[in-house]
């Protein structure tokens, strides 16, 4: 016969247990219908991104898809709830030829649209992109930097944004002119010479299927530069003017 310490024990252990799994489905819930962290692991998309930036992706902007769930793993065909993604939008998005693995670029070209960039310029449907020379920034190449030159870009519709680039002569800054297909999309970083993305064979056209939710917020940021053991350099590596920042 069990003591009534030991009954209270297995109640105290089965609490937690039923605590724990309630908390998890919670969060599973939360990440998959509202909203996912990501963090910034590449260059791409600077200056809008930077590595170390930490953000929040809505799941509800452009509906459900199997991709909206961990795992891939939800028995839904195409997406529920759709809500059409808009040029200029920054979206995370599956890798088409890799669906294990997460992009995060700008909306450049709609199902339908002509995409091609000549000499640096984006051209959509035939018109070149408008864009105003606004400064200068720098990437690092090798154990030095090279200073970058910084652009308002226009789109059609007013959407404005900043790019970088190092020339107009890189290796994308002459394509064919891609023509989108219904229900994909053209997605391209910021970063313009220093990003993989619709313009490589090795990513392409984006299926709508494959979007995971809008960039909406920085919710953190730190530059990279403390250790996880040099404490005492932690706050100077956080970037506190950019946390609460909206992506745009």
């Amino acid at each position: 016969m069990k003591s009534g310490d030991e009954a209270q024990d297995k109640s105290g252990w089965l609490d937690t247990i039923k605590t724990l799994f309630i908390a998890g489905l919670i969060a599973i819930s939360f990440r998959s219908v509202i909203a996912e962290p990501f963090n910034i692991p590449s260059g791409s998309m600077i200056p809008t991104l930077l590595v170390g930036d930490y953000l929040f992706v809505s799941k509800f902007s452009y509906g459900y898809s199997r991709h909206s769930f961990p795992f891939s793993a939800a028995p839904i065909s195409n997406r529920v709830m759709a809500s059409m993604p808009e040029r200029g939008d920054v979206a995370v998005f599956r890798l088409p030829s890799n669906v294990s693995v997460d992009y995060i670029k700008r909306v450049v070209g709609l199902p339908g649209d002509r995409i091609q960039v000549k000499r640096g310029i984006l051209h959509i449907n035939g018109q070149a992109v408008e864009r105003r020379l606004v400064g200068n920034g720098n990437i690092a190449s090798g154990q030095t930097s090279l200073v970058t030159q910084r652009y308002e870009e226009v789109f059609p519709d007013g959407h404005t944004h900043i790019i970088q680039e190092v020339s107009d002569n890189q290796v994308f800054d002459n394509t064919p002119e891609f023509t989108v297909p219904e229900g994909h999309y053209f997605m391209m970083g910021d970063n313009r010479d220093n990003s993989r993305d619709s313009r490589s064979s090795s990513v392409g056209f984006v299926p709508f299927e494959n979007f995971i939710g809008r960039a909406e917020f920085l919710f953190f940021s730190h530059g990279g530069d403390a250790r996880f053991w040099e404490v005492w350099k932690w706050p100077f590596s956080v970037r506190i003017s950019r946390i609460f920042s909206g992506i745009s």
